[in-house]
C-alpha cells in the first residue's frame, strides 16, 4: 500500500520587522488567499490527509488552518511541532517517522529552505526552491512512515499558488 505526504511551504507572510521575532510573522491577505487557492486545488484532487503537522510559527500554522478549512479537515486536529521551525530537514523526517501507522496520507507545513531540501532528500528529484504556499506531493510504496528516509519516495505532483491565480 502506498503512503502519500504533502509537503507545504507556508504562504506569503509579513516582512520581518526589526522589532519582530521571525517566528511570530503572520500571513498577509495575499498569503491567506493563496493558501485558500491551494486548498481548493487539493480538494478538487480529493486530497484528504489523515494527519496535518505544522510548524508552530503563525504563518505556517495559519497556512495549515486555511488549507484544512478548504479540504474539510478539522482545524482543531492540526498537530503543532516546535521542531519544524529552524529544526532543519532532520526535524521534518522525525515528524514523518512518528506519524501513526493508521494514517495513509499526511501533510506537513513548514519553512524554506527546509521543506525544499526535505522534498529533494525524500525523492532524489530536483524541486528547486519551493515558492510560498507551494505543495509537493510525495508517494512511498511498500513502506511504513517509520521506514521513510532519503530516496524512498517519488513526486506525484507539485503545485504553487501562482499556477492557480485565475481559479
Amino acid at each position: 500500500m502506498a503512503l502519500t505526504l504533502y509537503i507545504v511551504r507556508h504562504a506569503k507572510a509579513e516582512d520581518r520587522a526589526t522589532f519582530m521575532s521571525d517566528h511570530d510573522r503572520e500571513l498577509i491577505s495575499e498569503g491567506i488567499m493563496a493558501a485558500a487557492r491551494i486548498g481548493r486545488f487539493l480538494r478538487e484532487k480529493t486530497v484528504q490527509p489523515d494527519q496535518i503537522v505544522s510548524s508552530t510559527a503563525p504563518r505556517a500554522r495559519d497556512t495549515a488552518k486555511v488549507i484544512a478549512e478548504q479540504i474539510g479537515f478539522d482545524r482543531e486536529q492540526i498537530q503543532l511541532d516546535d521542531a519544524l521551525f529552524e529544526g532543519g530537514p532532520k526535524a521534518y523526517l522525525a515528524a514523518v517517522n512518528r506519524l501513526p501507522a493508521s494514517a495513509q496520507s499526511a501533510m506537513i507545513v513548514g519553512h524554506n529552505p527546509d521543506v525544499s531540501y526535505f522534498a529533494e532528500f525524500l525523492t532524489h528529484q530536483s524541486v528547486g526552491s519551493m515558492s510560498k504556499g507551494a505543495v509537493v506531493a510525495v508517494q512511498f510504496e511498500g513502506l511504513s512512515w517509520a521506514e521513510i528516509s532519503g530516496r524512498t519516495g517519488s513526486i506525484l505532483f507539485t503545485i504553487a499558488p501562482k499556477e492557480l491565480r485565475n481559479s
